[in-house]
């Protein structure tokens, strides 16, 4: 197997600086986005990037939730006049009930 390079540019990203890689990168190595990690600076010309990619079922649940988050936002739009209801208080205070005491994990 050949390995492959990719083109890196230096970049100013708002206050800080980084490095961007070629668009390339992310569509042949999709497991990367919006990966996590750390550079080792091992010689003056040299660096070694250690990425984490997201577990695949986090990938697969984020992209159900798209998914389905897409579809409802279609059916409302196509019919806004069936599909959509207010938010009352009412409905806050039910939800309130609903959830109250529930802890949540970050």
């Amino acid at each position: 197997m050949t390995n492959k390079q990719y083109s890196l540019t230096w970049a100013k990203i708002g206050n800080a600086s980084g490095f961007r890689l070629s668009a390339s990168f992310f569509k042949d190595n999709p497991q990367f986005k919006e990966a996590k990690g750390a550079v080792e600076v091992i010689s003056p010309n040299s660096l070694l990037v250690h990425l984490q990619s997201q577990p695949q079922e986090q990938q697969e649940d984020e992209l159900m939730l798209s998914l389905f988050l897409d579809f409802l936002t279609k059916q409302a739009l196509l019919n806004p006049d069936s599909e959509l209801e207010a938010y009352t208080r009412e409905m806050m205070a039910i939800d309130e009930d609903l959830i109250a005491g529930v802890e949540l994990d970050n």
